[in-house]
């Protein structure tokens, strides 16, 4: 690398030296028969999958049966409509995973003889709801609860989250833990020494820590839960599975239920891609750029 001193008369700004100048060449170059490899690579790819399954005897009456755009196009705005329904409950489900899954794992953290009841109970909870699909816990909490006539009539959706979010809690919940053992015992020490008291401890300084180390999980789980919301249609909310199916059921076609899936992708895509992108980033500032 070349560069000029500051008191030199007549100093140019720095320029890069014929060695580096050839070294950019040469990755410019890599980089372009790299992309051009995976291009080639995929098309050549998709070529024999698409040639496998047009030239497949059945392919006529799957396509029929599930790819007649004009079924598609009918049966779009219902499943959209529905897709509104699972948006909802998905921004209310993750609003209060988030905030019981954190409680969960502070009552998993705390330490002390006199919080081994409340340690018991949250470990207790998050082994019960692990354990349990999701499926029976929609059947318990959808069909079960509004059994005991405690509370006035409430939508199906609102019990739908209430499922979700007990279930999701459990998982989120020892990610949160992960995270909070993860943070060194002398970040504690040194904040207590300075006088902070517990609660400012954990608030100050070992949630913002935590929090950062297990980005990439919670974002994992949020994409997992954004095909879960599906499941609520069991309880009979109108979603876009449930939508799907009444369209099936009028078209007599399983078009509408590929509409469904495809737009459960489009939903999840942005979030999977900002997933990878902040792993990706995490890992490069914590190997300097390098893969281990």
């Amino acid at each position: 690398m070349t560069a000029t001193r500051p008191d030199d008369a007549g100093a140019t700004a720095w320029r890069p030296s014929a060695l580096e100048l050839d070294r950019r060449a040469f990755r410019r170059r890599q980089t372009r028969r790299s992309v051009l490899i995976s291009a080639g690579s995929t098309v050549v790819f998709a070529a024999l999958l698409g040639w496998a399954l047009i030239g497949s005897p059945g392919w006529a009456a799957v396509q029929q049966s599930f790819f007649d755009p004009e079924v598609a196009i009918a049966s779009l705005p219902r499943i959209l409509e529905g897709l509104w329904l699972n948006i909802q409950v998905l921004v209310a489900a993750s609003v209060g995973v988030l905030v019981f899954a954190l409680v969960l794992a502070t009552l998993r953290t705390l330490r002390g003889p006199v919080f081994f009841p409340l340690r018991a109970l949250a470990a207790g909870y998050t082994d019960l709801f692990r354990g349990v699909p999701l499926l029976i816990v929609l059947y318990l909490v959808g069909y079960g609860i509004p059994g005991l006539d405690f509370f006035p009539p409430l939508p199906v959706a609102f019990w739908g989250t209430i499922a979700l979010v007990l279930t999701y809690s459990a998982y989120v919940s020892e990610v949160f833990r992960a995270g909070i053992e993860a943070v060194h015992p002398s970040q504690r020490l040194a904040a207590r020494s300075l006088g902070l008291s517990h609660g400012q401890t954990m608030r100050r300084v070992v949630l913002p820590q935590a929090m950062r180390k297990v980005t990439p999980a919670l974002m994992n789980d949020f994409v997992a839960m954004q095909k879960d919301v599906g499941l609520i249609s069991v309880l009979g909310a109108v979603d876009a599975v449930r939508a799907a199916q009444i369209e099936t059921a009028h078209y007599f076609n399983f078009t509408p239920y590929v509409v469904a899936g495809l737009l459960f992708v489009l939903l999840a895509w942005p979030m999977i891609r900002l997933t990878d992108w902040v792993t990706a980033r995490m890992r490069e500032r914590e190997q300097i750029g390098s893969i281990v």
